[in-house]
């Protein structure tokens, strides 16, 4: 028996998970603290506005995909050597980014730092679902999710500071941070056995990328001729998937009752969440002119009232189960988003109230959903599973964010105010078509369950 685990083979969570999601956060507001520098690294750099985005989109798409790659060598490669590798790239390309004073370096930088950081999202999920009993999974979970709310709300007042008072070069300091955590973690994780019977497929990986790549470009570039790419890589990909013996997207998990609605549901929550973090910081500088570190600290409390929430949450959840605060947690958000849809314009502190209920339903929403996910998939597929669920999230919060961009400036004859009504009506409308979802996929697995007893019982 080793010093990582409990006397019943279960990691000890009390250490790892806080851990875990101390880095996570670290992470995850890389993402968000680069937004307000993003204006002087393009003045700094002396690039245009298209070209400086790629500093965002490259780490967000990378991100993407790399977590669903970890996720996935996760069913063949131990974890300790796959956290290893992941945050060795993440620190020391952050260590590169200390001394990036032209694009290129930037750019791949920021590549780089992406194709490490998929390990802590793609991994954590992994380990809370293979080695944290249910009856504690639903409390680890939604302090993962916790982690992610809190970066979002942080990052741009991070970000506002250290550009501030240290430059934009200073911002790569705080990702090296993870490296401190590399050692702590290894102690107390598992020892696992490699899995090499589970081959993984490289080919498939690769399809994968370029399926998200081409897509993700055609939307942002609005290209017809990338979009005719994707469509064709993606029709490449499924008659790949139905001649290869293990592919990388594993269609045996579609298989499983229940988690296409999943699927669907953790596209739609990230639509949400991702379309609204774009627009608050756009709807208080535009209707209300705040500045950077202003939004910073207008959007905060809602993040820190989640972080605090999370402790009740996740007990609430293991208790009284899922559905319930997945249900719960929609309805929250609808009510947040038609207050912005109907009262944005009387005052900016309408952002910081609806925040405040917005990024607790967020968390509860999703730890709700990723416990879900890992009851309802077999224990051999929960590396492809919860993997494919992130990526359709990620995939579906990068679409999020370009097509509410497109939208402000793209409709006839409408003032900005009136835009932003627009696109959060259209964001209201997505989080009750994913309500419908949870509550269509609520009475089929009652549905499931009361067949599955019957039949036990014949």
């Amino acid at each position: 028996m080793t010093q990582s685990i409990d006397r019943n083979g279960n990691v000890k969570d009390k250490i790892v998970m806080p851990l875990w999601t101390c880095c996570l956060f670290i992470v995850v507001m890389n993402t968000t603290m680069f937004n307000v520098s993003l204006p002087v690294i393009i003045n700094d750099l002396q690039i245009t506005s298209d070209l400086g985005s790629w500093v965002i989109s490259s780490y967000s798409i990378g991100y993407a995909l790399s977590t669903v790659i970890f996720s996935r060598l996760s069913d063949r490669v131990p974890v300790r050597k796959l956290l290893t590798i992941g945050l060795l790239i993440l620190g020391l390309s952050s260590l590169l980014g200390l001394f990036a004073h032209n694009f290129a370096v930037l750019l791949l930088t920021r590549i780089l730092q992406s194709a490490g950081a998929g390990v802590m999202a793609g991994l954590g999920l992994v380990i809370a679902s293979r080695y944290i009993p249910l009856e504690r999974r639903g409390a680890a979970i939604a302090l993962i999710s916790s982690g992610s709310a809190m970066a979002f709300g942080l990052g741009p007042i991070v970000g506002g500071l250290i550009s501030e008072y240290w430059g934009w070069n200073g911002l790569f300091a705080i990702t090296v941070l993870v490296l401190l955590a590399l050692p702590v973690l290894l102690y107390f994780l598992p020892r696992e056995t490699p899995r090499p019977e589970n081959p993984f497929d490289m080919i498939g990986a690769v399809l994968t990328v370029i399926n998200a790549i081409t897509l993700l470009v055609a939307i942002t570039q609005q290209s017809w001729i990338w979009f005719a790419i994707g469509v064709l890589s993606l029709v490449a990909h499924i008659w790949y998937i139905r001649k290869a013996r293990l592919p990388f997207v594993n269609p045996d998990v579609f298989r499983t009752p229940g988690y296409t609605r999943l699927i669907l549901i953790g596209f739609c929550i990230l639509v949400v969440n991702l379309g609204n973090l774009f627009l608050m910081p756009l709807v208080l500088a535009d209707l209300f002119g705040r500045s950077s570190l202003t939004i910073g600290l207008l959007i905060a409390p809602g993040a820190i009232v989640a972080a605090f929430c999370t402790r009740f949450v996740g007990r609430w959840i293991d208790r009284y189960g899922n559905m319930r605060f997945l249900m719960i947690g929609h309805v929250l958000l609808a009510a947040v988003l038609a207050l912005f849809m109907l009262g944005l314009n009387q005052s900016a502190f309408i952002i910081t109230g609806g925040y405040l209920f917005f990024s607790p339903a967020l968390s509860a929403s999703m730890a709700s959903l990723n416990n879900e996910t890992s009851r309802i998939l077999p224990k051999t597929q929960i590396g492809a599973g919860m993997g494919m669920l992130q990526l359709i999230q990620f995939f579906g919060g990068s679409m999020s964010v370009a097509v509410c961009g497109l939208m402000l400036h793209s409709i006839p004859g409408v003032s900005v105010e009136k835009a932003y009504h627009v696109v959060y009506g259209c964001l209201l409308f997505v989080c009750l078509a994913s309500l419908v979802i949870v509550v269509w996929h609520h009475r089929a697995s009652h549905s499931e369950v009361v067949q599955s007893q019957s039949s036990t019982a014949n």
